[in-house]
């Protein structure tokens, strides 16, 4: 810090300088400028990206997923250079959605997107992203879709116990404009002016694979071509940093959809022993490596419920720096269980990266269940059901404490006797 200077003979008490300083209007703490030669090169601020914000735990770059509350779970968004990978429900219906919000989040934030797929023209995925929300319209938007969605039961006000009272809040419902993350309107389809201004690449498979001729190695046909078309890009248009953009800087979304899939031309969910089982493993290590040195972010859907052996499903986690686990209600027997008759489903956040870091920022709670309402696709805490009506049989009240037994103990630590919970 630089010192003032007291006028006067002699050395000047403290009390003197202070006295001076206040008199002459300065202060001992003043703000550092830039160096008189003229060179700031080490006093400028670092270029900020759109849709990006750096992490208070280790300063990693976050992008958001597309969805406020995974968000919340994974530390604040998604790390820049990683891989999110998202185990898909059994009938596929519930991964799409988070699959899309991701891509809608990049088109909304001005990011370039890569679009992979095998199964669907990466056009027509585009065209059935959701429509983002105004913040002018945003609440009474969520408003009336959290009003239609509740039971004439659930709108009447009631006490909770104090134990639920004290848990933090998900992150549901906007409070507040945050250039960081946006809402989406299911029941709405993306506006065309913001597909056409946006920047985007498409990998169709099918096309991609006639006109492929590759050497044998150890990788599928699809996993190579798809490889090289990444590079491609990361290289072509400075994602990578070895040749800086003229222009601001930007992230580069890659969305990769059914990875592992027959229609990719890999044959692990077809049999336990297959003879490239290796194949997805080194994609995903020279995918990985793509990431690490360029300003991109990838999210994959894998339908791991149809992979045989389960080793290569460890190895597959592994290989990823973020899984998430989705499990749907449908066909099981707990669609028809009264303890999940508000949800659709569970989601399981497997694995969280340890970024910068010797330990990595894990959520607190562990029962985490996912409903799909006609505008939103929300994550919430599972809680237990309250009873207080006295005529429940005794019957219901024992499937319910059973129930409780499979949850953590965010919920079923106090409902592990046999004694039903009570509110």
């Amino acid at each position: 810090m630089a010192a003032v200077a007291t006028c006067g003979t002699g050395t000047g008490s403290p009390g003197s300088t202070v006295a001076a300083a206040s008199k002459n209007n300065v202060t001992s703490f003043q703000r550092r400028g830039p160096k008189a030669s003229g060179s700031d090169s080490g006093y400028s601020r670092l270029a900020s990206i759109a849709g990006t914000r750096p992490s208070v735990r280790n300063g990693q770059l976050l992008v958001s997923t597309g969805l406020p509350a995974l968000d919340q779970l994974l530390g604040g968004g998604l790390a820049v250079g990683t891989v999110l990978l998202i185990e898909e429900d059994k009938y596929n219906l519930y991964s799409p959605l988070l699959f899309k919000y991701f891509l809608a989040e990049g088109i909304v934030s001005g990011h370039t997107l890569l679009v992979a797929s095998a199964k669907e023209d990466p056009a027509g995925i585009l065209q059935e992203l959701p429509a983002p929300i105004l913040d002018d319209n945003c609440k009474k938007e969520f408003d009336e879709d959290e009003y239609n969605h509740k039971t004439p039961e659930t709108n009447i006000k009631m006490k909770i116990a104090w134990r639920y009272q004290l848990l933090p809040k998900m992150e549901a419902r906007p409070v507040s404009s945050s250039r960081f993350g946006h809402y989406y309107d299911l029941s709405k389809r993306i506006p065309q002016e913001l597909i056409e201004a946006s920047k985007w690449h498409g990998f169709f498979l099918p096309e991609k694979i006639s006109t492929l001729n590759v050497e044998p190695c150890s990788l599928t046909h699809g996993y190579v071509r798809l490889l090289q078309f990444i590079q491609n890009i990361i290289y072509e248009e400075g994602f990578d940093g070895s040749n800086p953009q003229r222009k601001q800087k930007n992230i580069l979304r890659i969305g990769i959809q059914s990875l592992g899939s027959p229609l990719w031309g890999d044959n692990i969910c077809c049999t336990e022993n297959c003879d490239n089982s290796h194949s997805l493993m080194k994609f995903l290590y020279v995918l990985r490596g793509l990431l690490r040195a360029s300003l991109s972010a990838c999210i994959i859907t894998m339908p791991t419920h149809l992979i045989q052996n389960k080793a290569i499903i460890a190895r597959v986690a592994n290989l990823s720096d973020t899984v998430i686990g989705l499990e749907s209600f449908i066909g099981s027997e707990r669609e028809t269980n009264p303890l999940y008759k508000d949800y659709h489903g569970l989601i399981h956040i497997r694995q969280i990266p340890r970024l910068n870091n010797l330990i990595c920022d894990v959520s607190d709670v562990k029962d985490l269940a996912f409903k799909l309402k006609r505008k939103l696709f929300s994550i919430e805490r599972l809680h237990l059901p309250p009873d207080l009506s006295d005529t429940v049989s005794r019957s219901s009240k024992q499937d319910l404490a059973e129930s409780a037994k499979l949850l953590g103990p965010g919920c079923g630590m106090m409902a592990g006797g046999e004694k039903h919970l009570d509110f």
